[in-house]
């Protein structure tokens, strides 16, 4: 296959979508079944923005392992290869994935798969900066962390005791870069869903995008 920027891979992190394990935070509004469903549409487009004009290799990190018949199914449908992530906290398991990609490419980006509003262009420009020798590149998110990084050689400083799920991971992140000095390139603040109200915008996000009834 040919890439546009096949020096560089973006990395996709991702549980298993197993009931009262993902999205536990619209739990009770979505029962725990309905929320894994939900955790499947948001991967499942996820990978199809990521995959559809080939802009770069795309690897697929799972959680707590490979073989869950999403990841499978997955692999059979998208032009993706399975990786198992492997940490104690996200911090590491972050860190050991960059390592990882960064043995085999020049560049790479990490990103979750529950964020709607994060385009294949916002990928593009990532892309972009990291082949401008941009250190890192950060899409910022509303609620005070971060959609996506990219790296073009392993940082742990940046993952390293973070305070993971806390309005403070953006600002620490910031501080971090700028005490090491790396050159950064930020994109435009992103939003993911994580909370009811983050589901409730994104189903009127869906519901504008129907197309309209013209008779």
């Amino acid at each position: 296959m040919t890439y546009k920027y096949p020096n560089a891979v973006l990395m996709i992190f991702c549980k298993a979508p197993i009931p009262g394990q993902v999205k536990t935070r619209l739990i009770p509004k979505l029962t725990a079944e309905q929320a894994a469903e939900l955790h499947i549409e948001l991967s499942k487009k996820t990978l199809q923005r990521a995959t559809q004009n080939n802009l770069c290799p795309v690897q697929l990190w799972c959680s707590p392992t490979t073989d869950h018949a999403f990841f499978t199914a997955s692999a059979a449908t998208y032009p993706i290869t399975l990786q198992q992530q492997q940490g104690v906290d996200l911090g590491e398991r972050m860190h050991r994935a960059f390592c990882s990609a960064l043995a085999d490419y020049s560049h790479a980006l990490l990103m979750g798969c529950d964020c709607p509003s994060l385009t294949e262009q916002d990928l593009e420009q990532a892309l972009t900066a990291l082949n401008q020798e941009n250190e890192v590149v950060i899409a910022p998110a509303e609620d005070g962390g971060y959609v996506l990084i990219g790296l073009n050689r392993p940082h742990p400083e940046l993952f390293d005791n973070m305070p993971w799920g806390t309005t403070r991971v953006l600002d620490q992140t910031h501080n971090r870069i700028e005490h090491y000095k790396l050159r950064r390139h930020e994109l435009s603040e992103q939003w993911d869903l994580d909370t009811p109200e983050d589901l409730e915008r994104y189903r009127a996000l869906a519901l504008s995008a129907m197309p309209s009834d013209l008779t």
